[in-house]
C-alpha cells in the first residue's frame, strides 16, 4: 500500500478553512481542531479511496502526540496494523478521552466531512457496529500533500471546490447516498402538511424530490391528484373530479399526476419518474393525451415532465433517446433547473419556464 505523504495537523488545520469557505454546510464542523485531528489519522494509516483501509473515531481519539510525531512510513504501517488488534492505545499523551467519540462520529464525520463528500463511508455495515467504516475521498486528501503550495495550492483547492462544493455536486452526492441504502424508509410531506411513508428505493427518492422540491418550485399553488410508488397509491378523487378528470385506478397511469390551480385554467402535470426506465415517451404521452381529451380538457393546459435524480444518472443515459417532444425533464440534483424538449412548435415552455419566486 502506498501512503499518503505525511501531513501535520498544523498544516491540515491551515488548509481546512481555505478548502471549506464561509457558507459551507456545517462549517465549523469541518474546520475546527477535531476536523484536522481526524483527517491526520486517516492520511497518516492510509485511510485514502483506492487503498481498501478504513479508519474509525478510535483512530482519532486513541492517537497520541508521541505516535503522531513518528513520520516514517514504518511507524505509520505499525501503527495500521496494531490499531487492528484488540486493545489498541498508542504509547504517550492522548488526543482526546474516549466519550469524545460521539463528537467526531456524528459531528465531524457524518454531519461534516461525509455529508461534503470528503470523507467517503463503507456500506454494508450495520450503524451500531464499532467496525472502521470511513476512508478520505481520493481528490480531497491530495489538497494536504505539503509539497503543494502558493498558486499551485490555490488552483487544486479552487478546483476540488467547484467539482464537490457546488450546490447541484452536494446534491448529487446526498441522492446517491440516499438511493443507495435500499432499506432507508422514504417519507414524503404532502401539500396538505400530512407526512405519509413510501417504499424505499430509488424511485421513492426521486418521487419525493418532485413532489416537496419540483411543485414547489414551478408551479403557483400545486396540489397532488396520483401518486403511485411500488405497492402505494395516494390519490384525491373529489379533486380530479372537481376540475373534471377522472382517474382510474386500473388505468395505465403515470407515477405522479400533479394539478396547479394557480392560473385561471388549471394545469394537468404529468410526471414519469425514471430510476432505470419509463420516461414520457411519444407513445406514453399520446396515451396521456387520451385521457384528458376525454375530460375536455385542452393540451394547452397539459404538461409532461420525465424526472430524474441526476443527468449523469444511468437512467438518463439509458432513456433520453426516448423523450417526447414538447415535454419537460427535470434532474433532483439540480432543482431550479428544467429542459424543455421543443420540436419549435408549441409555446408550452413560457409556462414552466422560470422557477417561482
Amino acid at each position: 500500500m502506498k501512503l499518503p505523504p505525511y501531513a501535520t495537523r498544523e498544516l491540515i488545520a491551515e488548509r481546512l478553512p481555505l478548502i471549506f469557505p464561509e457558507g459551507t454546510s456545517q462549517r465549523n464542523y469541518v474546520v475546527r481542531e477535531m476536523a484536522a485531528s481526524t483527517v491526520f489519522a486517516m492520511l497518516y494509516i492510509g485511510a485514502v479511496e483506492g487503498n481498501d483501509e478504513y479508519a474509525g473515531p478510535i483512530h482519532v481519539y486513541r492517537m497520541t502526540k508521541e505516535q503522531a510525531a513518528l513520520v516514517s512510513d514504518d511507524d505509520r504501517l505499525a501503527c495500521l496494523a496494531y490499531s487492528k488488534t484488540k486493545g489498541f492505545q498508542p504509547k504517550g499523551e492522548r488526543w482526546y478521552a474516549d466519550n469524545s467519540r460521539e463528537s467526531i462520529r456524528d459531528e465531524t464525520l457524518r454531519e461534516g466531512l461525509v455529508n461534503l463528500g470528503a470523507v467517503l463511508e463503507l456500506k454494508g455495515i450495520a450503524t451500531t457496529s464499532g467496525r472502521p467504516r470511513y476512508y478520505l475521498q481520493a481528490e480531497f486528501a491530495q489538497l494536504f500533500n505539503p509539497a503543494l503550495t502558493e498558486q499551485a495550492l490555490d488552483e487544486a483547492i479552487a478546483t476540488w471546490r467547484s467539482k464537490y462544493l457546488s450546490p447541484s455536486a452536494i446534491a448529487r452526492l446526498r441522492l446517491a447516498r440516499h438511493t443507495a441504502d435500499q432499506s432507508a424508509d422514504v417519507f414524503i410531506q404532502l401539500f396538505s402538511g400530512e407526512t405519509r411513508k413510501i417504499s424505499s428505493g430509488p424511485s421513492s427518492v426521486i418521487s419525493k424530490h418532485v413532489i416537496e422540491e419540483f411543485a414547489s418550485r414551478f408551479l403557483l399553488n400545486p396540489a397532488l391528484l396520483w401518486l403511485s410508488v411500488s405497492d402505494n397509491k395516494v390519490h384525491d378523487d373529489q379533486l380530479a373530479k372537481t376540475i373534471g378528470l377522472e382517474i382510474q385506478v386500473d388505468k395505465d397511469l403515470p407515477d405522479i399526476i400533479l394539478v396547479d390551480l394557480g392560473p385561471k385554467d388549471p394545469m394537468i402535470v404529468f410526471v414519469e419518474v425514471v430510476a432505470t426506465d419509463g420516461p414520457v415517451s411519444a407513445r406514453r404521452q399520446e396515451a396521456l393525451y387520451q385521457l384528458t381529451d376525454a375530460a375536455r380538457f385542452p393540451r394547452t393546459q397539459i404538461v409532461f415532465v420525465t424526472a430524474y435524480s441526476d443527468r449523469q444518472s444511468s437512467g438518463y443515459s439509458k432513456t433520453h433517446k426516448e423523450l417526447a417532444w414538447n415535454s419537460f425533464v427535470w434532474f433532483a440534483s439540480e432543482p431550479d433547473r428544467l429542459v424543455f424538449w421543443s420540436n419549435g412548435g408549441q409555446k408550452l415552455a413560457s409556462y414552466l419556464e422560470a422557477p417561482r419566486a
